[in-house]
């Protein structure tokens, strides 16, 4: 479940007073396994996810940043100009060994019983930040600089591909047993821009990651996707993450059976009865069918979801006995076709 460590959580918001700075939380190990391992020891999901964020890399490449409570990301010194390129250099993954040996101990935490679940941004979702200097509701900043500075553009989005996948398969080493690529903010491109100015660099990180990792899996997310989905197919990844906006059939019918697909319940409907929520889960599997689909929101748990109503999730997700709930189905469609 996106995001199923956090602020939702009792047990998350009594640390946070103890621990008030997200990057603390975030980069310290012990701190980092107690809070992914809060909801597996609550809900006991089928991953386990590292409690981190898609900028927390960045320093290890030269790139700076803070996290306010209000403004969220705050980057100093944004990448406009050639003066500011000068700043990134390669990945130092020494500096990221917090990551590393948070994902070697979550793996021995636990064990077989689940699969420990790595992430990173993509390219262009990274890049909004550092040519931004922090969140924008906009982005006409950084889509300006693909017609006004594209060389400078170009050659950011190519120092993050090759920093993101040597990230990507630190993580796979330390310990990780899937990755998910957030481009978060890919869906806020025309779809042809996204192809020129996203699409790439995710389909050259999949192959860097491929060759080294070729049994990993890869899931991609982009927020708003729906305009993408066939596009998203070729960069190689396994899975497709769709958000709610997608009805879940017609993502299946456009994507094929051949590549996986995730999601996709509306993070909305955990605020609903439980007897919603039930019907809610059972049709976005029979509308995935019976391979390939990874039950997920189709976007992180929202401030103020009940625990009850993530915990009721869970284990509607389990009581599902999958040949028989498709055979049923079959059945049922059977019956009204006659």
């Amino acid at each position: 479940m996106m995001r199923q460590a956090g602020r939702y959580m009792a047990a998350y918001r009594k640390l946070a007073e103890k621990y008030p700075s997200f990057r603390e939380r975030s980069e310290i190990t012990d701190l980092i396994v107690e809070i992914s391992l809060q909801p597996w020891k609550a809900f006991r999901p089928d991953g386990v996810i590292i409690f981190s964020d898609i900028l927390t890399p960045l320093p290890a490449f030269g790139i700076d940043f803070d996290i306010e409570d209000v403004r969220g990301p705050v980057i100093q010194s944004p990448i406009r100009s050639e003066e500011g390129l000068k700043s990134l250099h390669p990945i130092d993954l020494d500096k990221l060994r917090f990551v590393g040996e948070s994902l070697k101990i979550l793996r021995q935490e636990v064990g077989g019983q689940a699969a420990v679940l790595g992430f990173v941004g993509a390219p262009w979702t990274i890049a909004t930040y550092i040519v931004e200097g922090g969140t924008t509701r906009t982005y006409t900043t950084i889509k300006s600089m693909c017609h006004t500075a594209p060389h400078v553009l170009r050659t950011l989005l190519s120092h993050l591909t090759q920093a993101i996948a040597d990230y990507i398969i630190f993580q796979v080493e330390s310990g990780a047993d899937c990755i998910q690529i957030f481009d978060s903010w890919g869906g806020q491109l025309p779809p042809d821009m996204w192809e020129r100015w996203s699409k790439p660099y995710i389909k050259e990180i999949v192959n860097l990651v491929k060759k080294k990792c070729p049994k990993t899996p890869i899931v991609l997310y982009i927020n708003g996707n729906g305009g993408l989905l066939e596009r998203m197919k070729d960069t190689g990844v396994d899975v497709i993450g769709l958000d709610w906006t997608v009805d879940m059939a017609d993502g299946r019918r456009r994507l094929g059976n051949e590549i996986g697909v995730q999601g996709n319940v509306d993070p909305a409907y955990l605020f609903s009865p439980h007897a919603a929520l039930t019907e809610e889960i059972q049709r976005v599997v029979r509308s995935a069918g019976p391979r390939r689909h990874i039950l997920n929101l189709g976007h992180g748990v929202l401030v103020g979801t009940p625990e009850e109503a993530v915990a009721h999730f869970f284990e509607v997700a389990r009581s599902l006995e999958f040949e028989s709930f498709f055979q049923n189905k079959a059945t049922e469609d059977a019956t009204l076709v006659i």
